[in-house]
């Protein structure tokens, strides 16, 4: 019988729409969900696009692969990925491989990955961005797993992956983990994308006194520039939506609850493991948790006070949003940077940050005009420690840094939370301190807990005698 190039388990919206991308492209694909209906309304419905092979029992499906077998999952992450997982590798033969293509969490895969190598099967740890929309028409595709793998599976995902001037937005990240660590990564950075933007919006309209509607040509004016980018572009269009049922403001209409899917938790997590700062993303994380408690903040607003200032006039504001809004997400993405080059060292993943930069451009909620800039200052300096010291980037954080302070001052006064804005500002200000007040929370260690600290002076660890004569001896 003819035999699938590849196939995708688990067809709700997004498994079903890569199936779809996979076989407009001209891959048989080999199609399977535990409900037997999804599979049927697929070829049904779509079986015009494309070569589909349906089967209703999983060991159909792993038969009508050609080998080496290549079978996507796309199922919800945690025990089920788990059992769907060991289902298909029992049903396996060395050299087969087993594809993840949900937003897994990287030390899960990192585990499935060694479990499977055991078995002589490969387990590809891939992210996928871009919604229903970019898994139908060309994602972003981040796979990890090994250079083996990538061989036989590469040339497919990159042909049905977003291209950006003729490149695919598809690349072999690293070894076992490391795809579904830049995802995670990737979708910490959108967090932070999305909370500035909420941000400046709020600022605007409670300081100007504007509606949404009269805001939606200023965002789509900066979509031209140097902040043009998908989610700028669809802010546009959110703002500018009436809801049909009340003749008033779509974004007046819908509750004030921002939900999460743990990714951006995850990023948070695995930043404090890593020691890497990523503010940014904390603040739009604990943002997010802050809306969630309607309760608290009912109680707060019946009982503490707002500033007595209630709004300005000046139309030079907008002007100096835009300048906070492109520095904070500069500082952003380069704290999502730091993160991923610290886990590169961490996991020993020999991660290409310039590469990573280009397969966003396109495909991904993230793309960005100024990914172009990102890959250009990977490109120029491979082992640069900090995205804000690359020279393009440091101009553009030096002509805004007026604006930026302006814009967090005037936050302040009229009592509008711009806890993005304000932490990429504060993150600017402590990394260009020649030095910190680190030394006296050292000092104070010292003190209560003998933890030692290092003098500019000379080598080695010291401890003052603080309850007795105060000398201070060298421990090391």
């Amino acid at each position: 019988m003819d035999l699938a190039d590849i196939g995708v388990t688990g067809l709700a919206t997004m498994g079903r729409n890569l199936a779809r991308n996979l076989a407009r492209h001209g891959h048989a694909v080999a199609v399977h969900n535990r409900s037997a209906g999804r599979t049927d309304d697929l070829v049904r419905e779509f079986g015009g696009e494309g070569t589909f092979l349906p089967s209703h029992e999983t060991a159909a499906f792993v038969a009508s692969l050609k080998r080496p077998r290549r079978a996507i999952i796309m199922v919800k992450a945690g025990a089920a990925t788990d059992a769907v997982i060991e289902e298909l590798a029992e049903l396996m033969e060395p050299g087969d491989m087993i594809v993840d293509g949900g937003n897994a969490h990287y030390a899960d895969t990192r585990r499935r990955e060694a479990a499977l190598r055991e078995r002589g099967i490969h387990f590809v740890g891939t992210g996928i961005s871009g919604g229903e929309e970019g898994a139908l028409n060309g994602p972003s595709i981040m796979p990890g797993g090994s250079k083996e793998s990538w061989e036989a599976l590469g040339p497919i995902l990159q042909d049905i992956a977003a291209k950006v001037d003729g490149v695919p937005c598809a690349v072999h990240v690293g070894p076992d983990g490391a795809g579904h660590f830049v995802k995670m990564v990737h979708n910490g950075i959108e967090y932070s994308d999305m909370q500035l933007i909420a941000e400046s919006y709020d600022l605007l309209r409670q300081a100007l006194g504007v509606t949404p509607a009269e805001l939606a040509p200023i965002f789509r004016e900066w979509n031209e520039g140097e902040l043009g980018s998908y989610l700028i572009e669809i802010t546009a269009e959110v703002l500018d939506h009436v809801d049909a049922a009340t003749g008033t403001p779509f974004v007046d209409v819908v509750v004030d609850q921002a939900e999460q899917k743990g990714t951006g938790r995850w990023t948070v997590q695995s930043a404090l493991d890593l020691g890497v700062p990523v503010t940014g993303i904390a603040e739009a994380t604990f943002a997010r948790a802050l809306s969630g408690h309607p309760e608290q903040r009912a109680a707060a607003a019946r009982v503490l006070a707002g500033p007595s200032v209630s709004g300005a006039s000046e139309r030079s504001l907008i002007e100096d949003v835009r300048h906070a809004l492109y520095a904070s997400k500069i500082v952003a993405y380069a704290q999502g940077f730091d993160q991923m080059a610290a886990a590169s060292r961490e996991y020993d993943w020999n991660l290409d940050l310039g590469a990573l930069a280009t397969i966003w451009r396109g495909g991904c909620i993230i793309r960005a005009r100024f990914l172009d800039r990102i890959r250009a200052a990977y490109d120029a300096d491979p082992d640069l420690p900090t995205l804000l010291a690359a020279p393009d980037f440091a101009e553009a954080l030096n002509a805004a840094q007026d604006a930026w302070r302006r814009v967090v001052t005037t936050a302040v006064e009229i009592g509008v939370p711009t806890p993005g804005f304000s932490s990429a500002l504060a993150y600017y200000d402590g990394l260009r301190r020649e030095r910190l007040p680190a030394a006296l929370v050292q000092g104070l260690r010292d003190y209560f807990g003998a933890h030692t600290y290092h003098r500019v002076d000379r080598e080695g660890s010291f401890h003052t005698d603080w309850s007795g004569d105060r000398t201070e001896s060298q421990t090391s």
